[in-house]
């Protein structure tokens, strides 16, 4: 005859005390907030996150060919593709052949791309100064010091 299962006990508090212990569950939780108030930030200009991201690039750079935007933004080649679609759709950029390699495409803002990336981006800026409102000069430095070196290590393996 088995055991019966002992009741589990009644959980009314989740402990991460465990995961708080690690940088990276930190990173994360702060993306959250964020990318939450990023994306509320860009809602009034129709824009997601990777779509500012990939405007301001083009805005940029202009006349960067699509496997460069691609690579710029870590994703995909075909995942592009939608956001090119969307922000070309909207009038916000022009693909343009490029003339010296028939399967390539130049990415080039449009006037309306432009001014919209411009609000944008002031928004962005008032986004990034509220979530970091408090935080010093140097504590601000150290965090972005911080991050750089993480990334240069991700690049290098």
């Amino acid at each position: 005859m088995s055991k019966p299962n002992p009741v589990p006990p009644v959980v009314t508090r989740v402990s991460d005390e465990t995961l708080r212990g690690f940088v990276g569950y930190h990173m994360k939780r702060a993306f959250n907030v964020v990318q939450a108030d990023l994306a509320a930030t860009l809602k009034p200009f129709d824009l997601r996150m990777v779509t500012y991201s990939a405007l301001v690039l083009i805005v940029d750079n202009p006349g960067l060919r699509q496997s460069q935007l691609a690579a710029a933004m870590d994703i995909e080649r075909p995942n592009l593709v939608v956001i090119i679609d969307e922000l070309e759709g909207r009038d916000l950029i022009l693909r343009e052949k490029v003339p010296t390699d028939r399967r390539a495409y130049a990415l080039v803002p449009t006037l309306a791309g432009r001014q919209l990336c411009a609000r944008a981006i002031e928004a962005v800026k008032s986004h990034e100064a509220r979530l970091l409102q408090g935080v010093g000069m140097t504590e601000y430095a150290q965090a972005l010091d911080v991050l750089r070196q993480i990334e240069a290590k991700g690049l290098k393996e």
